[in-house]
């Protein structure tokens, strides 16, 4: 459900630019609401969850969500734009709770050798999600004929009432499940090391390589349905967002293919190797060679499937008791995901399509270098 909301976002950019009639800077400030919302929401969820625990910070996360979710059938009845930033700052709130909850949950529950993989692995589930979104919105949401017509919005309303009941029903069985309270056996375990986290710089600088990736997963996603028209004579939005689809299909395999490969290559060489692997396809992209560079893109996805997870734990690696706080400022750095898709589409509509991809490409340089270099553990 995690992955479903950030599959659908994609789609509904190139939506609303044709039902709403919004520029492509305007409808960044999609990506702008909901990841903006990740930047406010993760040291008031870390908080909470330090007092209260994991399961509360997911409760949280999924009421959240399913409220948001109810503010987009009412934005989609009266076709409000505003309404819908609301809405999805909202989800995203949301969602911000489930990752300041649930990824560092995911690094205690078992042994610290294993933290990328185990983190991975249960992202690998949100990738499924994200590959199911634009294959949904690109069914629903675009029309088999050129023209949109007056209940365009329709899809969008039936769509999210659906997944409110889901992530009600959810957020039941949750809080029926008894989850393992670890607040106590980390404080413990890790009491010795209380090192202030500005003092570690593989944690500074995962927190800056984080913005930057987010960044580029974002403006990657956002203007793909724009991109992939512009370069593939004939395509039209519907079929767009299918490959789109095929690209997030790429993004779930990733992570399952790296997981199974950390068990041979260290996660920090893995990740410096993938984003050396982006820039090169990136640089094609830039170059918009008609379907040749429509191809490289939808390969970028394959490449990008690992870096969140794997800069988050390495990030949060050895922080002990302050792993949760760490975590609230690994979510708070995803806020460059709010950034991008404006700063895209401005270049876009200045310069085209092609030229705004040069960003990304300059984001992947920086977790290259985090792979390489600025991860490493130093004792201050």
């Amino acid at each position: 459900m995690w992955g479903l909301s950030y599959g659908l976002l994609d789609v509904l950019n190139k939506h609303f630019q044709d039902v709403l009639h919004v520029s492509k800077a305007q409808s960044g400030l999609l990506q702008g609401a909901y990841f903006g919302a990740y930047f406010v929401m993760a040291i008031p969820a870390a908080f909470l969850t330090e007092r209260f625990g994991y399961k509360l910070g997911i409760l949280l996360g999924l009421a959240l969500y399913a409220i948001g979710a109810l503010i987009f059938i009412l934005a989609a009845t009266v076709a409000g734009f505003p309404l819908f930033l609301l809405g999805l700052f909202i989800i995203a709130s949301g969602l911000g709770c489930l990752e300041t909850a649930a990824n560092p949950y995911v690094t205690e529950l078992g042994t610290p050798e294993l933290v990328e993989r185990r983190l991975n692995l249960s992202q690998s589930f949100n990738g499924l999600g994200s590959f199911l979104g634009p294959l949904i919105g690109g069914a629903f949401f675009f029309p088999r004929v050129s023209e949109v017509t007056p209940g365009a919005l329709d899809s969008v309303r039936i769509t999210y009432a659906a997944i409110a009941v889901v992530v009600v029903l959810l957020a039941v069985l949750i809080a029926r499940t008894p989850l393992p309270d670890i607040r106590r056996a980390i404080n413990v375990q890790s009491s010795s090391r209380c090192t202030p986290l500005i003092g570690r710089s593989h944690f500074v600088a995962g927190v800056v390589t984080q913005f930057f990736y987010v960044a580029a997963q974002v403006g990657v996603g956002a203007f793909f349905i724009n991109y992939a028209i512009a370069h593939w004579s004939g395509l039209t939005a519907q079929r767009a967002s299918f490959l789109l689809s095929i690209g997030m299909l790429l993004f779930m395999a990733g992570r399952f293919v790296g997981t199974m490969l950390m068990a041979h290559i260290t996660p920090q060489r893995m990740l410096m190797l993938y984003a050396l692997a982006n820039i090169a396809l990136t640089v094609v992209v830039a170059m918009g060679v008609p379907v040749v560079s429509v191809v490289a893109l939808i390969v970028v996805f394959f490449f990008m499937s690992i870096m969140f997870p794997t800069i988050f734990a390495l990030g949060v690696k050895d922080l002990g008791m302050q792993t949760k706080r760490g975590a609230s400022f690994q979510v708070m750095a995803v806020v460059g995901g709010a950034i991008m898709p404006f700063v895209m589409g401005y270049v876009a509509d200045a310069n085209g399509i092609a030229v705004s991809y040069m960003l990304p490409l300059g984001c992947f340089v920086i977790v290259a270098w985090f792979g390489g270099w600025g991860c490493r553990v130093r004792t201050a």
